[in-house]
């Protein structure tokens, strides 16, 4: 793969994700990626991408041109780019999470010009100050605007809700106007007194930061249909969604959403009327209901690029990428869906990284580039 800036290669250096950390360092056109660090709440993980960095600095055939991070100021990563670009005088620029996922897929195309994104994940820190994880994306090389996003649900305790699934399933009943079934429905669970805590804590707002994450949207279906409330690894209540959802579908390969989710005016895609279908089912054949989740969503997602893409009728390509996307059933589905809909579909061919954070600095290093062939003045 070779990115060029008007027949010149720049030498990029992209700190890369804060989970499942991976360096990468363009140069001459090509990507000379670090070892994976893991991620960045270990000391041993940013200890290896150190030595990384340092590795690569040394390898390089001249000097950095430019230094590519994420968004978020505290993490690991911002702060030790930070460090470097002070000390060694080099500018920098930071990328934001969801448009660093597109920039890897567009990157690896070597798409011209815009495309629309469907970034799908657990988190990423947004241009506003919330947290990310269900957006839709117009790219044009270094800009990126967001078109819209998942509806917004709470996090009740921070990130003890991306471990828990049963908080996101009371989160996703007090959106719903359901507040009284929380301990009704989780009470047995979770203990009593569990549930009547975080109702409290979403009755006030309490420690509840909102996040369009399409993940937390997963975790709420998952222990709402009983398969998973507390969460050993990374993604398990997704995995065992889509588990139920493959039996269902590999003996009824014919069925169809039921149409629940809808798309505002201002490009919002609820899934609330998603997850109530689910609960007046409940508790009625759960492998049904886990695939009726996924058609669901795929449904809700067509639509919702379709209306964008109606008001940039000339763009007809669309990149997926997040970590949700390793989902088989989501993936292959609205791939089909999209180009039933005559768009062009593109998705990470793992050459260069998955569609999960690991390829990640693909993309802020792709997002440099695109800065550089601006003449943007960086900071």
């Amino acid at each position: 793969m070779t990115l060029s800036i008007s027949g010149e290669s720049p030498r990029v250096l992209a700190f890369g994700a804060y989970l499942k950390n991976r360096a990468c360092l363009l140069e001459e056109g090509n990507i000379h990626w670090s070892c994976l660090h893991g991620d960045l709440q270990d000391p041993k993980a940013c200890q290896a991408l150190v030595e990384s960095i340092r590795l690569m600095i040394h390898n390089a055939g001249g000097t950095i041109d430019l230094i590519a991070h994420d968004m978020h100021p505290d993490f690991f990563s911002t702060v030790l780019a930070n460090q470097l670009s002070q000390s060694e005088r080099l500018p920098r620029i930071a990328v934001q999470h969801h448009h660093a996922h597109i920039g890897a897929v567009a990157s690896e195309y070597e798409l011209i010009g815009p495309v629309l994104g469907i970034a799908l994940d657990g988190s990423g820190w947004g241009g506003d100050h919330t947290i990310w994880g269900g957006e839709l994306l117009l790219v044009d090389g270094s800009k990126a605007h967001r078109l819209g996003h998942l509806q917004q649900l709470a996090l009740p305790g921070g990130d003890f809700a991306s471990k828990q699934s049963w908080r996101m399933a009371a989160s996703a009943l007090h959106h719903l106007g359901m507040r009284h079934e929380i301990t009704k429905r989780l009470g047995d669970r979770a203990g009593l007194k569990n549930a009547e805590m975080i109702k409290y804590m979403l009755d006030n707002k309490l420690n509840s930061p909102i996040t369009s994450s399409a993940g937390r949207w997963f975790d709420a279906a998952a222990s709402l249909l009983g398969l998973c409330d507390y969460q050993i690894f990374e993604a398990e209540a997704a995995q065992l969604l889509e588990t139920s959802a493959t039996r269902w579908l590999k003996s009824h390969p014919q069925s169809q959403g039921s149409g629940s989710a809808r798309v505002t005016d201002e490009l919002v895609l609820e899934l609330g009327p998603v997850i109530k279908q689910l609960l007046d089912d409940y508790p009625s054949e759960i492998d049904r209901l886990a695939a009726q989740f996924h058609l669901d969503l795929i449904d809700g997602l067509t639509a919702w690029v379709m209306k964008a893409q109606s008001q940039y009728p000339n763009i007809n390509k669309v990149c997926l990428s997040g970590g949700c996307f390793h989902n088989a059933i989501l993936r292959e589905g609205l791939k089909s869906a999209l180009e039933a809909k005559n768009l062009q579909v593109y998705l990470p061919s793992g050459r260069q990284g998955d569609c999960g954070d690991s390829g990640l600095a693909l993309g802020q290093a792709w997002v440099g580039v695109q800065y550089l062939k601006m003449g943007r003045t960086l900071v």
